[in-house]
């Protein structure tokens, strides 16, 4: 027992210092990232734009702002290494040698080892850190590019496509197995002062010979964190929950008492999340010396004064407590029983209905979506159908674009039995059953596009039954300038500046880039947001539990059984999704 005692008091002693730097790192970064922020935003405006997206990131390149833009983000990206993961590689040689931390020191100290990047080898070190690794969902992410993703209509693609598939999993095992081999590169670098490429060769030497003890070491440690992790976990949240709901107490106190202790949870997480990466590279920092034969700088248990914890947990308390009273006071409002997000059936009527069709519509309309999204294109003799991909291939056999095609050969093809529909016809089953969202898609999405769509929405008289949508952001902000009566909507999934501040009515969001706070400041410009594609079970039901006006899905049965289900959810059931929502 006191074997085990004294392997983990080295980590037990580091958490008080591991909180002091983290929180005051954090404060750093996020001063640091609003300064870029504002000279982002400088330029774009000295551009007379408000945001750069998917749409229309190739703008960047035409202007000397553009560029500027480019080359700040590198540099800052270059130089963010050096705070994020250099200076917790010395952060944690410190907490194992019992050093008193000073957040500011470290820093300083880390600041100068940026200079060992200045090469092609640590040029490649640094986008693997801060790009590859946190797209592919591996190794240790920075908090600045920790949010980085495959969007889920490519991955979900990938996923359905056995030759992606394959493709991008061989990708990612080499990439892993780069990053496994190159696992103590930093350590190298930065405790060693060695040039980037030595300390590749120096971490791969030491993981060859010691390969199966650091298996052994990475599973034990991340075992014993696992058990701590759910045994704190189960005595202060799980048994006390569980307790709550069977006590014979009244609505209002067992309320309470759910509230304390979810929000007691929530804090628990964000410190174990503040935790996480400083003890693991306090392990493979120990490794490494261990590895190296050398001295581990072990600093000796040392018993200490318990007036700081005291302070510590009656503070945790009194915050908790407050935070609790004013939830509780408020919780229909925080935490609404009943889901007001509206449901959009996805190219006319998901998976319900015939792609693109008429048939697809109806369904969608006697299920009983809100909407219904659809893709047009023009033909060779300048009408409007529905299709989604360039050309009709995968829905229709036929290998010919919607371009290269009249209306009368057109109407030959066949979708699911179906045929193609026009965009009169979408229209005219439209018409006071919802309202239809238009994507102008494809090569043929140009002004002409957007012109005659227009005339003939409101030929039918339906301005306030449909949407204009688009990826293209020139196009959106043509209809928004040249029919303001017109709603439109533009799709991004990704973008930086003000976004919500583009040209339009509605922001079509892609689920990831979706955040808690992307919708409120898209709200806050008296806009709407719309989530796509949320196909999923769990993401319909968080999106469901968000502040989004609308979600688009293939899924509109599942989506609406969804929303009923959430009217019975209980106290600590609305709690834990309306949470998840917010720290997504």
């Amino acid at each position: 027992m006191r074997d085990k005692q004294e392997k983990l008091a080295p980590y037990l002693q580091a958490l008080p210092g591991i909180l002091q730097y983290q929180v005051f790192t954090k404060i750093v970064i996020t001063l640091w990232l609003f300064l870029m922020g504002r000279v982002y935003r400088l330029l774009l405006n000295s551009m007379g734009r408000v945001a750069v997206s998917t749409g229309d990131f190739t703008f960047l390149f035409g202007h000397w702002q553009g560029i500027l833009i480019l080359l700040v983000a590198l540099v800052s990206l270059y130089g963010y290494v050096a705070i994020d993961l250099n200076a917790k590689v010395i952060l944690s040689q410190d907490l194992l040698s019992g050093e008193k931390i000073s957040a500011l020191d470290i820093l300083k100290r880390a600041i100068p080892t940026i200079k060992r990047f200045a090469c092609i080898q640590g040029l490649g070190v640094i986008l693997y850190i801060a790009l590859i690794a946190p797209i592919l969902g591996i190794g240790v992410s920075l908090t600045m590019t920790k949010g980085l993703y495959i969007p889920t209509f490519i991955s979900s693609v990938i996923a359905d496509t056995p030759l992606y598939l394959a493709g991008v999993s061989l990708v990612v095992l080499v990439f892993l197995s780069v990053g496994v081999a190159n696992l103590f590169i930093l350590h190298g670098i930065v405790l060693d002062d060695l040039p980037v490429k030595e300390a590749g060769e120096k971490s791969k030497k030491l993981l060859r010979a010691n390969w199966k003890d650091y298996l052994k070491q990475n599973v034990l440690f991340l075992l014993v964190i696992a058990v701590l992790l759910a045994a704190v976990v189960v005595i202060l949240l799980v048994l006390p929950l569980a307790l709550v709901q069977i006590l014979p107490l009244s609505a209002g106190v067992r309320r309470g008492l759910t509230v304390f202790f979810v929000t007691s949870g929530v804090l628990l997480s964000l410190l174990a999340d503040l935790f996480a990466t400083p003890l693991y590279l306090m392990k493979m920092t120990q490794l490494y010396f261990l590895y190296q034969q050398k001295e581990i700088p072990f600093h000796k248990w040392e018993k200490r004064k318990h007036s700081l914890t005291v302070l510590g947990i009656v503070f945790w308390l009194l915050a908790t407590t407050v935070a609790s009273v004013m939830m509780t006071r408020q919780f229909d409002v925080m935490f609404p029983k009943d889901s007001e997000v509206r449901i959009i059936a996805h190219r006319a009527g998901g998976t319900e209905g015939a792609e693109n069709t008429v048939a697809g519509l109806e369904k969608a309309w006697e299920i009983g979506a809100y909407g219904s999204e659809i893709d047009i294109q023009r033909t060779k003799d300048g009408y409007y159908i529905l299709n989604h991909d360039g050309n009709f291939q995968r829905v229709a056999g036929e290998k010919r674009k919607p371009e290269e095609m009249t209306l009368e050969e057109i109407k030959t093809l066949s979708v699911d039995g179906e045929p193609v529909a026009t965009l009169e016809e979408a229209l005219e089953a439209t018409r006071g059953n919802g309202v239809l969202f238009i994507e102008l898609k494809g090569e043929t999405a140009d002004q002409q596009m957007a012109d005659d769509t227009v005339k003939a929405v409101k030929a039918y008289g339906m301005e306030d039954e449909c949407v204009l949508i688009s990826l293209k952001y020139e196009l959106i902000d043509y209809i928004e300038r040249t029919y303001p009566e017109i709603q439109t909507g533009y799709l991004t999934f990704a973008s930086f500046g003000d976004t919500a501040k583009l040209n339009c009515d509605y922001l079509a969001l892609e689920e990831e880039s979706a955040t808690a706070d992307a919708i409120e400041a898209v709200h806050k410009q008296g806009k709407k947001v719309l989530v796509w594609t949320a196909n999923e079970k769990n993401s319909q039901k968080h999106f469901l539990c968000s502040l989004a006006d609308a979600i688009i899905t293939d899924q509109i049965n599942q989506a609406t059984q969804l929303r009923e289900e959430l009217s019975q959810r209980s106290d600590l059931q609305r709690m834990v999704d309306r949470i998840r929502e917010l720290l997504s």
